[in-house]
């Protein structure tokens, strides 16, 4: 598996595709809760496509939340490469940019459903109470790179 730091519109395109099919399609998020001005351009954030044999199979993003701290957002995962350690190979991509452009640790909005599987990669849960976001239940957490 090859991750990618996305530069190009197509690039793009590919990581958004991932996110309908995930969040849109599979887990009924509306699209317009899902997009948003991140998603503008390859510039307006950072972006990692995930690819297996050329094939776009995972995506996430993280942005600036505060100084030293990246916020990772949108994690997605095509159903059929879930549980085989694509997750944690998206994850450390994640990480790894955030760490090369400065960043001191990371914050993430996280199913609940999923809090296992950051605690797993060293994420701390930091919220008190699980919230709603896009009708799904999330737990803040974060993690020292």
């Amino acid at each position: 598996m090859n991750a990618i730091s996305v530069k190009t519109r197509q690039e793009l395109d590919a990581c958004l595709a991932i996110r309908m099919e995930v969040f849109v399609n599979e887990q009924q998020v509306p699209v317009e809760e899902e997009l948003d001005e991140y998603d503008a351009s390859p510039e307006a954030c950072h972006h990692v496509l995930l690819l297996a044999e050329d094939k776009p199979i995972a995506t996430g993003r993280w942005k600036v939340y505060e100084d030293g701290t990246a916020k990772l957002q949108r994690v997605a995962v095509r159903k059929d490469y879930r549980g085989g350690g694509t997750g944690r190979l998206l994850m450390e991509a994640l990480e790894d940019s955030a760490r090369q452009a400065g960043m001191k640790r990371t914050l993430l909005d996280g199913q609940c459903h999923a809090e296992g599987f950051y605690n797993k990669l060293g994420y701390q849960t930091i919220s008190t109470e699980p919230f709603l976001d896009a009708g799904i239940l999330h737990v803040r957490m974060q993690k020292d790179l």
